[in-house]
């Protein structure tokens, strides 16, 4: 059953929408950090799909988690269980009356949650959403650029909502320090990604992790699906100090991440909250583009590759080398 996280007992003036995916989670998370110092009168609450619901409960602003369950819904959306179980997500958004309602995920499915719930409703214009339809459900719409990486975007939107102009560089509220444990030097190497284009191949893995090894560290490989595991282990079948840990909850995964040497991953949602943490990180671009989804964070970053251009080993190897010691 999906349940309501509530530790405080304030009642939430702001909702935010921000549904999935992981990257996009992460990248909203600036725009929660400075709506709490520009707004810090208010409280917060965000309606997130349950599977990053540990990661949103980490953030210091956060008092109410709003779980909902739509990818495990759809799997089966007429049983009674998970008629149940909508029923139930539905009173608890309409339980509460907010003050503002911000939808920053500009989906249509978003925007139906976003009228669902009581408060003056916030969006993006027609001209800035990724699903036009949507923005008809909101009370008030803004103009903010496509061209924009989604952590200003997401800044904007929710500053324009709120009544302030974002400033300075983003903070995600993740303390590194206060996730990591003391443990044997490693790097995690993000090789997982549910879109086949954004891979690289293993055998790229195999002379960066055999390179990583060499330097002192243990390897961890982490996995979220099925085949990802098998690729995981494929892997570390050829590097002797690899590991393929359990899969966990993303507060979990967190930790794990905070506290590595360094992080080196294709485009997918682990390297994004590694950025987050501002562990020192490698990002492997093979089949996007940089300049609207890189990873943006307070450690040392290296981007390299482009759609359709992938980075070499020898590219990613010194890169990996230079974010270490910056």
């Amino acid at each position: 059953m999906v349940g309501i996280w509530w530790p405080e007992p304030t009642m939430p003036d702001i909702l935010f929408i921000k549904t999935s995916s992981l990257g996009d989670v992460v990248h909203h998370m600036p725009a929660l950090t400075e709506a709490r110092a520009r707004r810090p009168d208010a409280t917060f609450a965000w309606l997130v799909e349950e599977a990053f619901a540990p990661l949103v409960r980490l953030h210091p602003a956060v008092s109410v988690v709003l779980p909902v369950a739509w990818r495990r819904w759809r799997k089966s959306l007429y049983s009674p269980a998970t008629l149940g179980e909508i029923a139930e997500s539905l009173r608890a958004i309409r339980s509460q009356r907010y003050d503002e309602v911000v939808d920053s995920q500009g989906l249509f499915r978003s925007a139906v949650i976003a009228r669902i719930a009581r408060g003056r409703r916030h969006g993006y214009d027609r001209s800035s959403i990724r699903e036009p339809a949507a923005s008809m459900f909101y009370d008030v719409r803004y103009r903010v650029s496509r061209s924009l990486h989604a952590v200003d975007r997401n800044r904007i939107l929710t500053g324009l909502a709120l009544g302030y102009a974002p400033q300075g560089a983003p903070d995600f509220g993740l303390d590194r320090a206060r996730f990591a444990k003391p443990a044997p030097r490693y790097a995690v190497l993000l090789h997982a990604t549910a879109r086949p284009e954004k891979q690289w191949p293993e055998e790229n893995w195999l002379a960066l992790g055999k390179a990583l090894e060499r330097d002192g560290l243990e390897l961890v490989l982490p996995w979220g699906t099925a085949e990802e595991r098998a690729r995981s282990e494929r892997l570390a079948q050829g590097l002797p100090r690899a590991r393929v840990p359990e899969r966990a909850p993303l507060d979990a995964v967190a930790r794990l991440i905070a506290g590595a040497q360094i992080v080196v991953g294709v485009d997918t949602g682990l390297l994004h909250l590694a950025a987050a943490l501002g562990v020192p990180l490698v990002a492997i671009f093979t089949a996007s583009l940089p300049a609207l989804t890189r990873p943006v964070g307070s450690g040392p970053i290296a981007v390299l590759g482009a759609q359709g251009m992938p980075p070499t080993v020898g590219e990613v190897t010194e890169a990996a080398a230079g974010v270490r010691l910056s």
